[in-house]
């Protein structure tokens, strides 16, 4: 499920509960120093599933297992790589097409396919929530049933492309149930690197979220306004990406008020920027202020 940065480090909180890996500023010398290569970014995507409640919209978070080498404890969002197989032509597809998506994404129509159907595979194999129907206007209902699991499981162990998966049950992939929000890029001197698109989309009525995902420990259900707040206590793990577009969802009072909102975001990929400043390393997110940081190379906090 990936947030837009990755690692191998055992994970600290640090301001808030912002995850910050301790070999960072290692790396950072060794980028600055020309002694490291930067990795290829892969493509992937992640999807903020919403639903209303009396109170406002909720979101669905995931919480990784304290285990996982990589931001054990942290909470984000279904989410993970593309499946080059994704850009089967053969995918069933409804709304918009592949050539609109394309220029809302920045990229070639077959990259966007392989983005937006990454989106919708994650979706359902971490969550067990499907944005597909047997017409452009429809939407498949409750999706917990042994068949169902069978064809996640497989999806998973990508014995089953998401092409052949759609064909098999006579479904469309629902593309206007998707809208891009935001695309943040792994910093340059992490080991594994994601190119990753964060999409909005709602619960599709009769269907319900699990903890799909080997990944995860916990999920949850939670306005975007109350996870930023436990983040803010230090009592909720994140990662920049995951509480900046936290953030970004407070101000709508309705899963469809976000979604109708989608069109007008920005996606200028977020890139963290790195310096070294007298010994220290000065971290810093454009545009994203409240995630700068400066620690000694030695990683400790200025």
């Amino acid at each position: 499920m990936p947030n837009g940065q990755h690692g191998q480090p055992s994970p600290e909180p640090s301001a808030g509960g912002q995850w910050y890996p301790p070999e960072w500023p290692a790396r950072i010398r060794a980028l600055a120093e020309g002694a490291l290569t930067p990795a290829q970014p892969k493509r992937a995507a992640t999807v903020m599933l919403l639903r209303d409640t009396s109170a406002g919209p909720a979101v669905h978070m995931l919480r990784r297992r304290a285990s996982m080498a990589f931001a054990g404890g942290a909470y984000a969002y279904p989410g993970g790589g593309v499946d080059p197989r994704d850009e089967d032509h053969r995918i069933g597809w409804a709304g918009p097409g592949q050539d609109a998506w394309a220029a809302r994404l920045g990229t070639d129509a077959a990259t966007a396919q392989a983005i937006v159907c990454g989106a919708v595979r994650e979706t359902f194999e971490e969550a067990g929530v499907l944005l597909a129907g047997q017409t452009p206007d429809t939407v498949v209902g409750d999706t917990t049933g042994d068949d169902w699991e069978a064809d996640r499981a497989a999806l998973v162990g990508r014995e089953l492309s998401f092409a052949e998966f759609l064909e098999r049950r006579g479904l469309l992939l629902r593309s206007d149930l998707l809208g891009a929000w935001a695309r943040w890029i792994t910093p340059e001197f992490e080991p594994r690197r994601y190119d990753t698109w964060f999409f909005v989309a709602a619960l599709p009525e009769g269907q319900r979220t699990r903890n799909a995902s080997t990944e995860a420990d916990r999920t949850v259900w939670i306005r975007p306004q109350d996870a930023a707040a436990g983040y803010d206590r230090g009592e909720l793990l994140m990662m920049p990406p995951t509480i900046s577009t936290l953030r970004s969802l407070e101000p709508y009072a309705a899963a469809a008020d976000a979604l109708a909102a989608a069109g007008a975001q920005d996606l200028t990929p977020v890139l963290a920027e790195a310096a070294l400043e007298d010994g220290v390393v000065v971290l810093s997110w454009p545009g994203h202020d409240e995630f700068t940081k400066r620690v000694t190379l030695g990683g400790g906090p200025v």
